[in-house]
C-alpha cells in the first residue's frame, strides 16, 4: 500500500507549513486527487489515520477533493472532459490528446487553529 508512504510525505509538508506559521497543531488538511494519479482516496484516508499519529496533524480532519480528467486535443486544439479510461477528444473524437488535469496529487490547503494563521495554501 503506497498510500502510507504518500501520507508520510504529505505530513512532512504539513508539518513544515505548521512550523513555518508557528503552529503546533493542524486542524484540517485538504488534498486534491485526480483519477489518474494512481492513488485510491479511500486507502489514502485509511493510511492517514495511521500516519498522523504522534504528529501535529494527529487530530486533523483529512478532506479529499477529486478532480475530473481534462484532455487537450493535439488535432483540433479543443480541451474537453473525458472518462479516465477513454482519453479521447470530446469535440472531434481524436485519440491524439494530452492530459491537462486529472493526474494530480496536490496538497491544496492546511488549516491551523484559530489564534494563529488560520490557513495556508501549499
Amino acid at each position: 500500500m503506497h498510500e502510507l508512504s504518500i501520507c508520510q510525505a504529505l505530513l512532512a509538508q504539513v508539518e513544515k507549513i505548521a512550523v513555518d506559521r508557528g503552529a503546533s497543531v493542524v486542524a484540517h488538511i485538504t488534498v486534491e486527487i485526480g483519477p489518474l494519479a494512481g492513488v485510491e482516496p479511500i486507502l489514502l484516508k485509511q493510511a492517514f489515520t495511521f500516519a498522523c499519529e504522534g504528529s501535529c496533524a494527529a487530530n486533523a480532519v483529512l478532506s479529499i477533493v477529486t478532480t475530473e480528467v481534462i484532455v487537450s486535443c493535439l488535432s483540433c486544439g479543443a480541451q474537453s472532459r473525458t472518462a479516465p479510461n477513454r482519453l479521447l477528444c470530446g469535440v472531434c473524437g481524436g485519440y491524439r490528446t494530452r492530459i491537462v488535469a486529472g493526474d494530480e496529487l496536490r496538497l491544496r490547503r492546511v488549516e491551523l487553529p484559530r489564534g494563529r494563521s488560520t490557513s495556508a495554501a501549499a
